[in-house]
This record gives C-alpha cells, sequence and structure tokens, in this order.
C-alpha cells in the first residue's frame, strides 16, 4: 500500500462497537473505497466502514 496521499486519496476506515477507528486501506478513486467499503459491509459484522477523504482539504 502506497501511502502518498495525492497518489491515494480515498481511505476505507473501520469503526468497531467500542468507537475505536481503523484505517482498511486507501484508494485512488471515490468509487474504489466505496466498493471495499460495501464489500466489508456486506458481511454482517457490527463493524461499521466508512469512505472519507485524506489529503489538504482533511479526511
Amino acid at each position: 500500500m502506497n501511502d502518498g496521499g495525492a497518489a491515494l486519496p480515498w481511505q476505507v476506515v473501520r469503526q468497531d462497537d467500542n468507537g475505536n477507528r481503523y484505517r482498511v486501506g486507501r484508494y485512488a478513486t471515490r468509487d474504489e473505497a466505496q466498493q471495499i467499503a460495501d464489500t466489508l459491509d456486506g458481511r454482517g459484522h457490527k463493524q461499521l466502514y466508512s469512505v472519507e477523504r485524506v489529503g489538504p482539504t482533511g479526511p
């Protein structure tokens, strides 16, 4: 995974039922990140997956 913000400005974040947040991965497009979040969310666990923009404008 490349952490260069310009190349991968979208991230998927998992939040568990205790409020802890973890970055799942970073992606080049919002659509790509949303597909990953939807796939993970569809597994039926209690975690919440969200897509956020990373970069100069903030997460």
